[in-house]
């Protein structure tokens, strides 16, 4: 008939399938773009403020369960639960607490740019995860608390997005380290922890030669420590870049409360307590108070 069209089961415009997610372009036409996204199990995605205010978003839970975490009321939507946005003023945050489908129709174009992004980067994530089994779920973490973090202490928009990506690929130069490292369970040698030393310039590197080449100082400077103790140059105070400040103290929390290869995971208590001893020589104190407030309102402090 004309003016119909009929699209049968499993056909799409583009597809591109990532590391945390799969998406499916449908239709677009007349500034509207229809897709069906998968957002893998435990795995954190955003929904940003536009630069237009006009610009609506409705989408509609097909499959899976999804925890509202930040932005409004904390809530589980399920399947056939929907909802929409149209000029948010800050970041919605939101956690798949199974593998979800979703149909999410917009009024503006998104999906080459969001397929670009995600394509430049999803090589170099799986490698990573292949390489290392703690970084995937660490990575997740640091994220989480960063961008809370971000929030609390009043980040723009953009800055939020900017952690946000920086958080997640803030170990990718680790897959330049050998296995037996990542992995060793005894003290490193001094030539071993040379090695380690080198993924934030490694992963800063990898960064620069995409089109997420602002985030790389970002990376690079995540082991700095305020009194210049840190890697890999030895900057000191505020020639650490904020972002790089935020994921210093979620980084740090994280791995010593989860369990490595050499030892047992540390309390909350006790990490946080080792964290504010090493602040102001190691830690912004402002980033540490925000992640006390934030450890607070989650009761694990």
């Amino acid at each position: 008939m004309e003016g119909l069209k009929i699209y049968k089961k499993g056909t799409s415009i583009e597809k591109v399938d990532m590391n945390a997610s799969s998406i499916s372009l449908l239709l677009q036409g007349g500034g509207i773009e229809v897709m069906t996204e998968t957002i893998f199990k435990d795995r954190l995605f955003y929904l940003y403020p536009s630069d237009n205010k006009d610009v609506l978003e409705f989408i509609y839970i097909l499959s899976g369960e999804i925890s509202v975490e930040e932005g409004i009321e904390k809530q589980t939507l399920y399947a056939e639960d929907y909802f929409s946005a149209k000029a948010l003023k800050e970041p919605v945050l939101f956690k798949a607490l199974t593998d979800v489908t979703y149909l999410w129709v917009i009024t503006e174009p998104v999906f080459h740019q969001v397929s670009q992004e995600t394509n430049s980067l999803r090589d170099i994530i799986k490698q990573v995860e292949k390489k290392d089994r703690y970084t995937s779920l660490h990575s997740e973490r640091v994220t989480l608390f960063s961008i809370r973090v971000g929030r609390k202490l009043n980040l723009s928009k953009d800055d939020l997005y900017h952690l946000h990506l920086a958080a997640e690929l803030h170990d990718i130069g680790k897959i330049n380290i050998p296995e037996e490292i990542l992995n060793k369970p005894g003290k490193l040698t001094n030539e071993e922890f040379d090695i380690i030393k080198k993924h934030p310039g490694d992963g800063a590197e990898m960064v620069e030669k995409t089109q997420y080449q602002h985030l790389s100082p970002i990376i690079e400077q995540h082991h700095e420590r305020l009194n210049g103790s840190g890697y890999p140059h030895g900057l000191k105070g505020d020639e650490i870049l904020l972002a790089a400040r935020i994921i210093a103290v979620c980084d740090t929390f994280d791995a010593m409360t989860e369990d490595r290869a050499y030892r047992k995971a540390f309390s909350a208590e006790f990490s946080i307590d080792e964290i504010r001893k090493m602040t102001p020589d190691y830690y912004d104190p402002d980033v540490v108070a925000a992640f006390e407030e934030i450890l607070k309102e989650e009761g694990r402090i």
